[in-house]
């Protein structure tokens, strides 16, 4: 990796963590469930899960496999398979156990 590309890597992972907090310091509030609720689906898009942020959590994971399964032609998958299971648990567990949780919160949000 060149260190320009690392650099753009480090700051734009710098700002991620940011946002993150951001949202964090708003959920540490007084926050009610209907508003919870609300802020969770704004991670978790059920209809359009790549729009949220697990979705793209598990997109990045997703190109970070393409990009492991290029440099290990005759390894097997030691780097892709890995790479590739995280992504799926982003989406299939940690983002449906928060559409969970936000059907739990607000079950009349889920029309909204």
């Amino acid at each position: 990796m060149s260190r320009t590309r690392l650099d753009r890597v480090r700051a734009s992972a710098g700002i991620a963590k940011l946002a993150l907090q951001q949202i964090e310091d708003d959920l540490t509030g007084d926050t009610g469930a209907q508003e919870l609720a609300e802020i969770l689906r704004e991670l978790h898009h059920e209809d359009h899960r790549q729009d949220g942020v697990f979705g793209s959590l598990a997109q990045l994971l997703t190109v970070a496999v393409q990009a492991a399964a290029r440099i290990e032609p005759d390894r097997d998958g030691e780097m892709s398979c890995p790479l590739h299971e995280a992504a799926a648990l982003i989406t299939e567990n940690a983002g449906l156990q928060t559409y969970y949780a936000t059907r739990a919160l607000d079950p009349q949000g889920e029309a909204a």
